[in-house]
């Protein structure tokens, strides 16, 4: 029982659907919260407070230990904390620049740009990490790409200062998640809570920093000495944990599958929020809206048959070029004469 249990804990598609369900959470329990606490830069920071007070409590019992790391590492460490805090800030930036969520139309053109990712994603690491993907792959990237494009079509609706952010947020949400997976699976191969531990406190340092230096914690001084309740207050502390634990099975799910299959995976699950808004909120959608929806959950189970399937025959291939020589060491040492 427990070997089934560990053998599920380590497939990479366990992860990622925990990824999925703690996302869309998440992503909903967001909309609410923001549309009473509209604090992008402090919002983040109790995110990345919960971070570093769980990462600690689980480090006090043991549960991972962590890797002795250089000045030069730990530098990248902090260039890591900068990238993860401006892309999340971002992110949540453009829905609070225009004052409209899920009912407006600029949001939906938010998520049009953010479906570009896996092309960002693929662009990076052609050009910096020399990677190469196959045919089948960029054609199963279309069905995703193009799905979200006709799930929010319409008469797009959004500020300049909106769209420039939600460009950057793009690009930025691909190098991050390129950099998340080279952290974990590259030279330095990080345990998932091992990352979130360097970064979580560095990152809430500067979202604190940055929310003074702007003077949203004064407007939220202000706005928590009238409007602030316990309902809220849970709320909030109830979204740091969420994001949290969204932190730690994102992170596991990259490190055990990959930057583009996560790209991919959030593609998806903007148009699962999609079909939730529709049924939570009352978003009428049309016809072009639903195949959008339809082909980019078929362009996303495409995508991940097509990366199981080269997964398996990458595997396949390894095994011939081990199997030769066992068996040429097991036939030297028949021949061998025996030793008395």
């Amino acid at each position: 029982m427990s070997a089934i249990s560990s053998r599920s804990l380590d497939n990479g598609y366990v992860w990622l659907g925990a990824y999925f369900i703690l996302n869309l959470s998440l992503t909903l329990y967001n909309k609410a919260i923001l549309l009473d606490f509209r604090y992008p830069w402090s919002l983040t920071a109790i995110h990345t407070l919960c971070g570093s007070v769980g990462c600690y409590l689980l480090y006090a019992l043991g549960v991972f230990t962590p890797a002795k790391l250089n000045d030069n590492e730990n530098m990248v460490m902090l260039m890591f904390s900068v990238l993860y805090t401006i892309n999340i800030a971002i992110s949540n930036e453009p829905c609070i620049c225009g004052g409209k969520f899920w009912k407006e139309r600029q949001n939906m053109f938010h998520q049009v740009i953010r479906a570009m990712t896996p092309v960002f994603t693929v662009m990076i690491s052609i050009a910096f990490l020399q990677k190469s993907y196959s045919r089948k792959i960029y054609l199963s990237l279309l069905p995703v790409v193009m799905g979200v494009g006709f799930a929010t079509i319409g008469e797009y609706d959004y500020t300049v200062i909106g769209f420039l952010l939600t460009v950057l947020g793009t690009v930025l949400a691909a190098v991050k998640t390129i950099v998340t997976n080279r952290v974990q699976v590259g030279r330095l191969k990080l345990h998932p809570l091992d990352l979130l531990l360097r970064m979580s406190p560095l990152a809430f340092v500067q979202c604190v920093f940055y929310a003074y230096a702007t003077g949203e914690l004064e407007r939220v001084r202000e706005f928590s000495s009238t409007n602030m309740t316990l309902s809220l207050a849970s709320g909030l502390l109830i979204n740091g944990l969420l994001a949290f634990a969204l932190n730690i099975v994102s992170f596991t799910a990259n490190k055990k599958t990959s930057a583009l299959t996560m790209t991919v995976a959030g593609n998806v699950k903007q148009v699962l929020s999609i079909i939730l808004a529709v049924v939570i909120f009352d978003l009428n959608i049309n016809v072009t809206n639903a195949f959008g929806i339809a082909l980019t959950l078929i362009g996303g189970a495409w995508y991940g048959n097509v990366e199981m399937a080269e997964k398996a025959k990458a595997n396949a291939a390894v095994l011939p070029t081990t199997r030769p020589s066992d068996q040429q060491s097991t036939t030297a040492s028949e021949k061998a004469p025996a030793r008395p």
